[in-house]
């Protein structure tokens, strides 16, 4: 059985959102403030993290930074009270896979995750036996795991994702939709800039100039594309 944390500091959302995905075939455990989840999310296999942004005491941003700090790599769902441009993007930035603004029905919530995890599994089942090399990059789908000049790189699972995705499409324009569609599995209501986000953090890890890239250049107008030879 999959194992979710949901941090909250509301009850009746945690009671709301236990409820549900429970009912969906979900363990949950809870917690209601940042030091509780950080606890949690140390010591259990968790398959997936629902946080709150507004935290007492450590906020959601600081358990984020501070679980990817600790190399907890575990994808984030980040709830938000507030619909503000900044937060989504921070939140992004510090490692959260995704993002939902409140109010939403638990049902919302409970597809969002099973879209996240969805995804997951049919890149793990759909992963071959050889590794893929791109210049200095060699990414082994099976093991979830990328070596850039022979060093092991510490990607979030949705800039794994992404970046098996695009060279599975190497030399191929990709939009940011046919991503959003491809990596993240439905669309964010026009909004693709958490595809630009993922794409700068990908290019700090593998590109020597971020500025001109040499594994995954914007293509003005359409998108971008992953280029590079074996």
């Amino acid at each position: 059985m999959k194992k979710l944390l949901v941090v909250d500091d509301e009850p009746s959302i945690l009671t709301l959102l236990k409820f549900n995905l429970e009912q969906s075939g979900f363990e949950v455990l809870t917690a209601e403030n940042g030091l509780d989840a950080l606890e949690i999310a140390s010591n259990e296999d968790l398959t997936m993290i629902v946080l709150d942004l507004m935290l007492p005491g450590m906020d959601g941003m600081d358990v984020c930074k501070t679980l990817r700090q600790e190399k907890i790599n575990t994808p984030i769902l980040m709830l938000t009270a507030k619909d503000d441009e900044f937060d989504k993007i921070l939140g992004l930035e510090l490692g959260a896979d995704d993002y939902m603004t409140k109010p939403f029905s638990p049902r919302e919530v409970v597809a969002r995750v099973k879209a996240i995890l969805r995804r997951s599994s049919l890149i793990t089942a759909e992963a071959k036996e050889e590794i893929i090399k791109i210049g200095e990059i060699e990414i082994h789908p099976e093991k979830y795991m990328v070596l850039f000049k022979g060093e092991q790189l510490v990607l979030t699972p949705k800039e794994f994702e992404l970046l098996l995705y695009l060279a599975n499409h190497r030399g191929k324009v990709l939009s940011r939709d046919q991503l959003l569609n491809g990596v993240w599995d439905f669309h964010y209501d026009g909004d693709t800039r958490i595809v630009d986000v993922h794409i700068s953090h990908l290019r700090e890890k593998i590109e020597a100039d971020t500025k001109n890239p040499t594994y995954i250049r914007t293509i003005r107008g359409f998108g971008y594309k992953m280029e590079g030879q074996d």
